[in-house]
């Protein structure tokens, strides 16, 4: 340490440079104590001689210990370089670091370039060996003071937390009061949108679908209206952040979580620098507490939502994953039976093409074989049919249960609006009293304070409309028919109102898997459906040969078509088919020229006369083999000579081979004459002559 008369005039002649510090945002805005004595240091500086003072101030609010970059102090080096400064006024040696490389180099430039470090005990030249040995003992106690501060701030804030008493931030719908500690948020509006996004998830299995339902039913949630306070609110439009964010906080399953983020070092330019907020995995967390206070769901439910939300990501391995339409069924819960991966689906065909299941990823990834691909349409419609003969026993049941969900989303969905309105007339006669309590003549508050309550007037609008449009919806409209419908599974499977993502979640609800393989012996597709519950079932799907469409018409329709063809019209064959419910192949109902040009088709004779084995004859076979003409045979039928059947008026006569060797008709066909018919009732033209 020197003397003030020791500084040389060169130095002197320098500029001095205070250097101000302070290590967070809040000591910049509280420490104000701190942030007068270091600027007064510039007349420190005055005092010992040094008539150009600078103060460098850039790094206020940002810490020493090299976690962070510091622009002041880079600055404060690069000036150290030039020669130009000649002393660096700190008020204590932890003011410019507390990291041994950084206060080491500064050290090393001022011998460098004879600059002086001077704070309030004095003056030290770092070129001198025990100026050096004095500035490097209060550079090293620094840095171990910091080590000691943070080691046992993180202990007594851990040794907390063990307890559950650290008074830590809280999600939306917690708050901490200053009585009886961790509670409920009294806001009910707030609760009421908590538990119905759990609910919501519950139903539909997905944070997006959560979203988009609630999207759809106008719910609002939070946001912060004072940045980080979470003092002020505003109800904004809810988002996704928010949905994901409920989902995945272990707090609303009544968990007092601490330690789950983490900081990590790096060598960022050859300094180190530390990062903060990394999430660790569960089972690294420092502290949980479980039934640490109540909660929105139990500790069972938070982890089946953290396995469905994992599971949900297409793009990483994993379970089942959520429905989320298309115009296949069974993607994200079919997987193959050989490799275990997961089916994707690939379209072909012209136009939007139709759906085809493939393992495709062995090939993408390693350039294997693909281990199989099969029609998706075929396969959709094999696993409906057996998921609606699996539920039929039980549709009644589930009809009645989904009533009495359906009636419950509407009066939930009712109370949200009705709080929503009763939020904005709060607001509103808040605006009121305060548009109110203004002087009128202040006009540049008070236009303000009346546009905010015109704004509050129209939110109070909307929510009243939003209700008076829910009340106005009559409940034979708004409830449908569930126990029709369970009447006719398959007719509500296919209604027009069903998108492919509903019908996706319900089979997800009744199949917990399906693992696909293929038989190519038998060219069929093997489906071992794995049901919720444990039970397991079989079913077996013909794979189209090569060349064959998939509009072929059904074989039970065609089997259908040949019994009736000998005795009934093909109208008749055509509305018994559609009563049966049976399609075309393209999808299409019957009618009598579908039918007619389908059996000439397949050869399928339309009555017994047309197969050719001589037992059936027609009319024109009949009149050839007599050798007589049409005429002649059909007076032998309409006078009962010559038995002929008919599938219906004006169909051809279908006639027996044998009936033509009956004695009246042989008696009649040996006269040449015309035949006469002699009646007894019929009196005689000339009789009376």
């Amino acid at each position: 340490m020197t003397s003030g008369n020791l500084i040389p005039t060169a130095v002197l002649k320098r500029k001095a440079v205070v250097y101000v510090r302070q290590s967070t945002q809040a000591q910049v805005q509280l420490n104000l104590e701190s942030q007068r004595r270091q600027y007064e240091l510039v007349d420190v500086a005055r005092r010992w001689g040094f008539r150009k003072v600078e103060v460098i101030d850039e790094d206020r609010g940002r810490t020493a210990s090299g976690a962070v970059e510091r622009p002041g102090f880079e600055r404060l080096v690069d000036d150290l370089c030039t020669g130009h400064v000649g002393a660096v006024l700190c008020l204590e040696a932890s003011r410019l670091s507390r990291n041994g490389p950084d206060w080491h180099r500064l050290l090393e430039l001022c011998g460098e370039v004879d600059a002086r470090v001077i704070d309030l005990d004095g003056v030290y030249d770092p070129g001198l060996p025990n100026d050096r040995l004095l500035l490097g003992m209060k550079g090293s106690i620094s840095e171990f003071e910091l080590g000691v501060l943070r080691a046992r701030m993180y202990e007594a804030a851990r040794a907390k937390a063990q307890r559950g008493e650290l008074r830590i931030s809280v999600p939306f719908g917690y708050v901490w009061h200053r009585d009886y500690g961790l509670g409920f948020d009294p806001d009910m509006r707030l609760q009421e949108t908590i538990h119905l996004i759990f609910a919501r998830f519950r139903e539909l299995g997905s944070a997006r679908q959560v979203l988009i339902s609630m999207i759809d039913d106008g719910v609002h949630f939070p946001r912060p209206s004072d940045g980080k306070k979470m003092v002020s609110f505003d109800w904004v439009p809810i988002r996704y952040r928010n949905v994901i964010s409920i989902l995945k906080n272990p707090f609303y399953a009544g968990a007092y979580v601490y330690g789950k983020s983490e900081k990590r070092t790096e060598i960022v330019d050859g300094r180190v620098r530390k990062s903060y907020g990394h999430y660790k995995p569960a089972s690294e967390w420092a502290v949980v507490l479980k039934d640490h206070h109540e909660g929105y769901i139990g500790w069972s439910e938070y982890e089946r939502n953290q396995e469905l939300l994992a599971a949900n990501a297409y793009g990483k391995a994993g379970g089942v994953k959520s429905g989320r339409g298309g115009r296949a069924l069974l993607p994200g819960l079919i997987s193959c039976g050989r490799c275990g991966r997961r089916l994707v689906v690939m379209y072909a065909g012209r136009g939007q093409g139709y759906p085809v299941y493939r393992c495709e990823r062995g090939n993408l990834m390693m350039a294997q074989a693909r281990c199989m691909s099969f029609n998706g349409f075929r396969t959709d419609a094999a696993v409906t049919r057996e998921a609606l003969e699996a539920v039929a026993p039980m549709a009644i049941e589930a009809a009645l249960e989904a009533e009495r969900m359906q009636l419950e989303s509407e009066a939930k969905r009712r109370q949200m609006i009705e709080m929503d309105l009763q939020q904005a007339r709060y607001e509103a006669s808040l605006a009121e009293r305060r548009y109110a309590a203004c002087d009128p003549e202040n006009r540049l508050i008070a236009a303000q304070l009346e546009r905010s309550w015109e704004a509050t007037l129209r939110r109070v609008e909307t929510c009243e409309a939003r209700l008076s449009e829910v009340q106005r919806v009559e409940p034979v409209d708004a409830v449908p028919d569930f126990t029709g419908l369970a009447q006719d599974l398959e007719a509500s499977w296919n209604a027009p109102g069903v998108d492919m993502r509903c019908r996706q979640q319900l089979l997800r609800a009744l199949i917990k898997d399906i693992v696909a393989d293929v038989d190519d012996d038998a060219r069929d597709v093997i489906l071992t459906i794995h049901w919720h519950g444990g039970q397991h079932s079989q079913v077996r799907v013909r794979k189209p040969k090569s060349g064959e469409h998939g509009q072929r018409t059904p074989e039970e329709a065609l089997a259908i078509m040949r019994s009736m063809a000998t005795r009934w019209s093909d109208a008749e064959i055509a509305a018994t088919l559609n009563r049966m419910g049976m399609q075309t192949g393209q999808g299409k109902t019957w009618t009598a020229r579908r039918v007619q040009s389908l059996r000439t088709v397949h050869k399928i004779s339309g009555y017994r006369s047309s197969d050719k084995n001589g037992e059936w004859l027609t009319m024109s076979d009949a009149a050839a083999k007599l050798g007589v003409s049409h005429v002649k045979i059909r007076r032998f039928i309409r006078d009962g000579l010559l038995p002929a059947e008919q599938v219906m008026r004006g169909a051809p006569y279908q006639i027996r081979a044998s009936d033509l060797e009956d004695e009246r008709i042989k008696a009649d066909l040996a006269r040449n004459t015309p035949r006469r018919i002699h009646d007894d009732n019929q009196e005689s033209l000339f009789s009376a002559i």
